[in-house]
């Protein structure tokens, strides 16, 4: 009899978990242990399931996902991390294999990309989402060593779901459109563009974009007028 792999999935959307479960379930090598929505509860079930691997979220309520893949190599050095995020951008990505990631996956290409990223990383294989640029891969390959550009403190003062919201509504998208991304209402995403907008000291779309493209969060080429 098969062994099959454990994995634990930790994402504050339960919405988004179930998607990921459904496709899991279709691989009977593998075996979902258990689900977080938070950094806490991540920490507590890793420690008692020692999974083979976590399926992570960057934006978690109460920590960075990237902080928590290296307290995971910490609590179980042989369980694998692989990101699961929204954000495409050489910062995340970068941060998110220094902090001891093996693997990456962009949610929108997850229904496509899991199950073939689940099985690189568990052989042992770091896995970057195709979906992501050359262009990133590139910038990636060159700076294996040194930290991400966004040093603005204002920028790091943000939550990680306030940085997700500032990244969608830059790139153009409507309250709405971002919502139905990150799972929560329009009005959700309203409060957080209120509160990021005050703690950056921005006050219009134009200075909002401005600021994205200076930190390198959104391509010049996607900036329209």
């Amino acid at each position: 009899m098969i062994t099959k792999k454990t994995l634990l999935i930790v994402d504050d959307h339960p919405l988004f978990r179930e998607g990921l479960k459904s496709i899991i379930a279709r691989d009977s090598r593998y075996e979902i242990v258990g689900e977080a929505g938070n950094g806490h509860e991540a920490v507590r079930m890793i420690g008692e399931k020692k999974p083979d691997l976590v399926l992570l979220d960057i934006a978690l309520p109460d920590r960075t996902g990237i902080d928590l893949a290296g307290e995971t190599k910490r609590i179980s050095p042989q369980t694998i991390v692989m990101i699961i995020s929204m954000h495409s951008k050489v910062d995340y990505i970068v941060k998110a294999f220094q902090g001891g990631a093996t693997g990456y996956i962009v949610k929108d290409s997850a229904a496509e990309r899991l199950l073939q990223g689940i099985e690189a990383v568990l052989k042992g294989e770091y896995f970057l989402d195709s979906a992501v640029s050359h262009k990133v891969v590139g910038k990636l390959m060159d700076l294996p060593r040194k930290e991400a550009k966004m040093t603005d403190t204002r920028y790091d003062a943000l939550t990680s779901r306030e940085q997700e919201v500032m990244v969608l509504l830059a790139e153009g998208l409507s309250a709405k459109e971002a919502a139905e991304k990150l799972f929560v209402s329009p009005r959700t995403v309203e409060n957080h563009r209120s509160s990021l907008m005050r703690k950056l000291d921005l006050h219009s779309n134009h200075d909002l974009i401005r600021y994205a493209v200076r930190l390198g969060l959104i391509d010049l080429e996607n900036w329209t007028e």
